[in-house]
């Protein structure tokens, strides 16, 4: 058991840059497993994070507070296949997301 008092500085752990925050929440499947469980736990606790001005200065804008998923490779094969577009094998590309007025 750790002696009652201040906390010590261990590791990369400085007690001296201790400060109130809100943080941040993350949510993982360490063995990259898909799964909409994850999903439905990453949104629960974008959803507790609503009082940190998640939802910017703005309502209708934002700070970028959400979540991010693996490339769902099949859904993006079959559509782009519809649309007569060949996609490199899993891994082998990456998806931008822009919003543009």
């Amino acid at each position: 058991m750790r002696p009652a008092g201040p906390p010590s500085r261990q590791g990369l752990y400085d007690p001296q840059m201790e400060h109130d925050a809100c943080g941040i929440g993350l949510v993982a499947q360490i063995h990259g497993e898909r799964s909409h469980a994850i999903v439905r736990q990453a949104l629960a606790v974008l959803e507790h994070l609503d009082h940190r001005g998640a939802q910017g200065s703005a309502p209708n804008q934002g700070d970028g507070a959400g979540i991010m998923i693996q490339i769902p490779h099949d859904f993006y094969r079959s559509d782009c296949a519809d649309l007569g577009i060949v996609l490199p094998n899993a891994g082998h590309y990456g998806v931008g997301m822009m919003f543009l007025p």
